[in-house]
């Protein structure tokens, strides 16, 4: 039996048992729990989507501080922090995209109180008064006007409150943690409520220095945070909602390790540089940097939302979202984690300018027939100014890797002869002096790339859903979504690199090989019995030996005006046959005088777009739709089915990767517009501008149900995506791809339980089998079993029928809270929450890397009078260690670096209420 078909079957007798089971009284009103994500307010149980709610008492007693913490109670949601904190990706069922490249758009989409997120930056930050927070899996392009291929993450804070009420809290914590946060609200008059909250978080780093190194603690916190509202209500048919936020994060982020040392390790030593060792020391949480790294993230915007019921059609609301949003950021970084000068910096600023405007209609007469009508408009401009420099070692540390000794025989066999013999043994210096460049010139410290990228992302997009009640406990859901959007790139790049810029396969390698070639041939010539060939008779004639010496002296016309026009005649002939020979030689990429050094041209002269061939311009449309059918089995149990489609515009690659489509080689050529170091015939120079659209098909049957005890939601999905946007690091830059299909199948399940009175137990989890179904042309592991398949060491192979990397099969949370009183002014709580996830392959281009979860989470709290608490709290109490993520060493063949998890963090907090 496959695993799909155990899926099924389970999921099969656990909707036959769960049926037949025996009716339970329904719950108290009071423990409802109300969600607003099929855009009307719904209770939980009657929702036919599925969706995880985090409610403020848990956010609250769990000592969830954002958005990353939120994982640990949601076993569906991941969120992966990279190299700076503004790289971050959200993940559902396994599948999201876009923290390491500007221009991919996630596809886990983030909205908070209905205004969308566009861009991993404005992703984290503290919100006061939360209420909740609904994570919904799958594509929701009917509910929610922008299109999120993978899901939604959709955080709700409360409104301002007529009644003056308010709190402030602070807390201290291990690292040297200090926070403090305060919330005040009330009525200015009988129509305008007010609200104000913000805070901060400073926390030291748990990543340290290696021995002998510099850069400060990492992963330290560094945050502020201030929102305002404004509640509007003149009438009873009336409401706005005005808010305005400003949060700014400046923090040493992100802690590397090293997972797995390579060869190119040693060579790093052998220069006087650090590469911390990963046996054993992988979790000692240490990083060998030069300096610490910058990341200041400024994020801020303004939303107006009216809602206004009408009398028409016998009654509908009028919605309107209108919001304004501008996120920068600014990063630096000494990227080659290791104590050698190989990267002085790589830098990144971005600015980023969103406005959003959403329209909905939705009736509320209360008949059988209700709907929702809406179109919303998303306006994004984008500037991005990035780069590297290189460092002052570099060159050596290239030199090294340019002259290894690979002959199995020599005595020096693996060592870079350059520790030998000296700089001069490095095959760039004969480089540098045959084609004219200075020397040093190549890999020069303080030469780089500086990059300029600019994105317009307009969209608009029409979409509504239509519920029909059939009887009064069928209801059949109809729901609809037509998106266009149409994006605008321009890019262009200052490249100092000077050795990325010779065309080693081209005409430069043509004339390095040639004058080898035209000797060989002419060599030939003189001493294969040709019956032309005098020089030998003259030679035997005069009683001198053929030698390069005597050959010259004839050239010369030492030996008579005969030989030596006899001569230039023949080397004549023999240069101009060397040239074709020559141009072969240096065009072949696997056997050819160069091969070996290609892999050091990892920066070759970026082709600015627009050009005469390329437009810098996409424009997508799809209609995707949603069928639903529910039904009230009775008064405990709710089922449904449905298919829904969902949509992602296609993705511009806006890193200095960018290159053009292998398509476009031809017509770029015959246009002229190829840099020297360009190859079409081989397309090594060739790649992707662009990604094209992500398509979703979600097929789901639930079933959901509530009791005096508790409640359980249960689903049964089958998603693929086809053209899945993938972008991945291969260790000298990112490679964007679409794979052709990735699937998954599995079973989702939420369930709390109420066994005695004030204890509440809870268990989710998720059960899937992902696979690539296609995904030809993958980034893979280099050199490996499957990027050697074609005979091409390039990184490139074939991972359908595999499972994608960073999917776990099984994701489970466990909880418990139990709430008591301890006397008539006195009460208490302990709550403890347990994360566990099976081992998998981080990410796809890297094999022995792997993460698990193991995590738990406790908090103890009283509550003195009703108005002031006291929590004591821990996360990853029992100190688990894995790797949330990892990347192959920068410029370091064989080395992997790491991204280790938070270790064991506590503190205590102090909350008064008014």
């Amino acid at each position: 039996m496959t695993k799909t078909t155990t899926l099924l079957a389970a999921s099969a007798s656990a909707f036959a048992l769960l049926a037949t089971a025996p009716a339970f009284a329904q719950s108290s009103a009071d423990d409802v729990i109300i969600i607003s994500a099929t855009k009307r307010d719904t209770t939980l149980q009657e929702t036919p989507v599925a969706v995880t709610v985090t409610t403020a008492d848990v956010i609250e007693k769990a000592q969830i501080l954002d958005i990353k913490d939120l994982q640990s109670v949601v076993p569906t949601f991941r969120v992966s922090q990279l190299q700076n904190a503004g790289n971050t990706t959200l993940t559902i069922r396994g599948f999201g995209n876009g923290g390491n490249n500007i221009g991919i758009e996630p596809s886990v989409g983030l909205f908070i109180d209905g205004v969308y997120r566009s861009r991993a930056a404005a992703q984290i930050g503290d919100l006061p008064n939360l209420q909740r927070v609904e994570v919904l899996s799958g594509p929701q392009s009917t509910l929610f006007g922008k299109n999120a291929s993978a899901g939604v993450v959709s955080v709700v804070t409360a409104k301002p409150d007529f009644d003056a009420n308010g709190y402030v809290e602070g807390g201290i914590g291990n690292y040297g943690l200090n926070y403090a946060k305060g919330y005040i609200t009330g009525g200015l008059t009988d129509t305008l409520a007010v609200s104000l909250g913000g805070g901060y978080q400073d926390r030291g780093g748990y990543f340290e220095p290696a021995a002998g190194t510099s850069g400060g603690d990492f992963n330290d916190l560094g945050r502020f945070n201030i929102r305002a509202q404004a509640l509007w209500e003149p009438t009873d048919n009336l409401s706005a909602r005005f808010i305005w936020d400003q949060s700014k994060i400046s923090e040493n982020c992100c802690g590397v390790t090293t997972a797995i040392v390579g060869p190119t390790a040693g060579i790093v030593n052998a220069l006087g540089g650090i590469v911390p060792a990963a046996d054993g020391e992988a979790f000692s949480y240490e990083t060998a940097v030069n300096r610490e790294t910058d990341n200041d993230i400024t994020d801020g915007g303004v939303s107006l939302q009216l809602d206004w019921d009408l009398d028409l059609l016998g009654g509908m609301t009028f919605t309107s979202i209108t919001s304004n949003r501008e996120n920068s950021y600014d990063y630096n970084s000494d990227s080659d984690f290791n104590t050698l000068s190989l990267l002085e910096n790589t830098f990144q600023f971005v600015d980023i300018d969103t406005f959003t405007q959403e329209f909905r209609l939705t009736s509320n007469n209360g008949g059988p027939l209700a709907w929702m009508v809406g179109g919303y408009y998303f306006d994004e401009n984008i500037e991005q100014d990035s780069g590297f420099v290189y460092g002052n070692d570099l060159r050596g540390y290239i030199d090294a890797l340019a002259s290894i000794d690979t002959d199995p025989t020599s005595p020096t066999a693996g060592i870079p002869l350059t520790f030998v013999n000296g700089p001069t043994a490095s095959p760039l210096f004969g480089i540098e002096q045959a084609l004219g460049f200075e020397t040093g010139a190549f890999f020069e410290g303080g030469t780089g790339t500086r990059e300029d990228f600019r994105q317009d992302n307009e969209a608009f997009s029409i979409f509504g859903t239509l519920d029909f009640d059939v009887t009064d406990r069928l209801t059949l859901t109809l729901g609809g979504n037509y998106t266009e959007d149409k994006k605008n790139v321009s890019a262009s790049t200052v490249n100092s690199d000077a050795f990325s810029n010779v065309s080693l396969t081209g005409a430069q390698g043509t004339a390095l090989v040639q004058p080898g070639v035209a000797d060989a041939i002419a060599t030939g010539l003189f001493t294969t019995g040709n019956p032309d060939a005098m020089i030998p008779s003259f030679m035997d004639a005069l009683g001198l030996d053929f030698t390069p010496e005597n050959l010259a002296a004839a050239q010369s016309g030492a030996f008579g005006a005969a030989a030596q026009g006899y001569v230039e005649q023949v080397l004549a002939g023999a240069n101009a046959a060397a040239g074709p020979i020559a141009a072969g030689l240096a065009a072949d990429e696997v056997n050819g005088p160069f091969a070996g050094l290609l892999a050091l041209q990892f920066q070759p002269q970026f082709l600015a777009f627009p050009n005469a061939i390329e437009d810098g311009r996409t424009r997508d449309d799809e209609f995707t739709y949603t069928l639903k059918a529910a039904y009230e089995i009775n008064d405990n149990f709710n089922a449904y089915v449905s298919t829904a489609t969902g949509f992602k515009a296609s993705s511009f690659n806006l890193t200095r990767d960018s290159r053009p489509f292998l398509a476009d080689a031809t017509a770029l050529q015959t246009a002229g517009l190829l840099p020297n170091n360009f190859t079409p015939a081989t397309g090594r120079n060739f790649g992707t501008r662009f990604s094209g659209p992500e398509e979703v098909e979600v097929f789901e049957a639930g079933l959901k149900g509530r009791f005096d005890w508790g409640a359980f939601n249960l689903a049964v999905f089958d998603q693929t995506i086809d053209n899945f946007q993938s972008t991945i690091f291969q260790g000298t830059g990112f490679v964007l791809a679409n794979a052709g299909s990735q699937s998954t199948r599995g079973i989702e399940f939420d369930s709390t339980f109420t066994p005695v009175e004030g204890l509440a137990l809870g268990v989710a989890g998720i059960w899937q089998d992902p696979e690539y179904d296609d995904f030809q042309g993958a980034p893979v592991v280099t050199g490996g079993e499957l990027d050697l398949a074609d005979g091409v060491a390039d990184g490139v192979g074939d991972l359908s029928g595999f499972q994608p990397a960073g999917i776990n099969e099984l994701s489970m949370t466990f909880s418990a809270q139990y709430e008591f009183t301890l006397s008539d002014r006195l009460d208490a709580f302990i709550r403890g929450d347990y994360q566990y996830e099976d081992e998998v392959q981080v990410v796809d281009n890297i094999v022995g890397v792997d993460r698990d979860t193991s995590i738990f989470n406790g908090s103890l709290g009283f509550t003195f009078d009703e108005t002031l608490d006291v929590r004591f709290w821990g996360r990853n109490l029992f100190d688990h260690e894995t790797f949330t993520s990892a990347f192959p060493g920068v410029v370091q063949a064989g080395t992997v670096n790491a991204y280790p998890n938070q270790p064991r963090t506590y503190g205590v907090s102090v909350r008064k209420s008014f």
